[in-house]
């Protein structure tokens, strides 16, 4: 794991030339098919060297999910195990990687509107009064949860009012994920460094062909589509529409690409029994991977 930039796929590469491992793509939009240079996604080169997993499953008019990937990933898992190798999730989506290793509760799509309706509630009302609500119709959530956390007892609610089911009994039905050992690398960098290097890596995309390649998915997909609001590709939609300058829609990528990266590493902060390796820290990450594989 790690933010953008940060060198996850040169590094998945020389720990694969030494161990018996497959690599898995854990990048959200590295899933669809079309977004090759703005996703930094492994070239056919580097596919070539290692079997890569997960990449161009699915185009931008059909958006996937982290359900969807949580399923594929196992059987992924499963194939690996068969085969006597070891999946090696490489990528930066927090939620994908969380919903591998501990699964997800399955609850209907929920209407926005009454989440949004719950929220405007919670903030006239306060979010305790709301939280009294949930203790109703859901006191094993609520016991759980802060009267403070909006976010959960809005959910607690709307998943009461769409289905007729509170959620801790949705979560309770959630099926365990497969029972595996896991070991968690992530590569931490200087801040100044890592934002140096972020700048770099779009000036490389773009001549590598960046544009051509967000025009190309302009002319064919609308651009209100989900995935075509990742990073770098919808700062030059700005610029296709005509709203900015070239020159401004690379400035506006390359922020908002460091503030993506800022958003990873307090995701991984969060993440429990993880080691960081230092820039240079190949070595370290063949140490511990040999341990792990030693002792399951």
């Amino acid at each position: 794991m790690g933010p953008t930039a940060s060198g996850k796929s040169a590094l998945s590469l020389s720990l694969a030339s030494r161990f018996p491992l497959e690599i898995v793509n854990a990048d959200s939009v590295q899933l669809y098919r079309g977004l090759e240079i703005g996703s930094a996604k492994p070239t056919l080169w580097e596919r070539q060297q290692v079997p890569h997993h997960l990449l161009d499953v699915t185009t931008p008019d059909r958006p996937y999910s982290a359900d969807l990937y949580r399923e594929a990933a196992w059987a992924v898992m499963e194939g690996c195990w068969q085969r006597g190798k070891i999946p090696l999730f490489v990528g930066g989506s927090g939620l994908y990687l969380r919903a591998v290793a501990q699964g997800l509760v399955l609850i209907p799509p929920m209407d926005p509107a009454i989440r949004q309706a719950l929220r405007e509630e919670g903030a006239v009302l306060g979010w305790p009064v709301l939280h009294q609500r949930l203790q109703q119709v859901d006191p094993e959530l609520a016991a759980r949860l802060s009267p403070a956390d909006g976010q959960r007892i809005s959910q607690g609610l709307a998943v009461q009012c769409v289905t007729g089911r509170p959620l801790s009994q949705w979560q309770r039905e959630q099926p365990p994920p497969p029972a595996f050992s896991i070991l968690k690398l992530a590569r931490l960098w200087p801040r100044e460094l890592l934002y140096a290097r972020i700048d770099l890596r779009f000036e490389q995309m773009l001549a590598q062909g960046l544009l051509a390649e967000v025009r190309a998915l302009w002319e064919t997909y609308d651009p209100e589509l989900p995935v075509m609001k990742a990073v770098g590709y919808r700062q030059l939609f700005l610029y296709l529409r005509g709203q900015v300058s070239l020159a401004e829609a690379v400035e506006l990528a390359k922020r908002e690409s460091r503030r993506y990266a800022k958003r990873q590493m307090t995701w991984l902060r969060k993440e429990a029994d993880l080691h960081w390796l230092p820039p240079e820290g190949d070595q370290e990450a063949v140490a511990l991977i040999d341990a792990f594989l030693k002792k399951n």
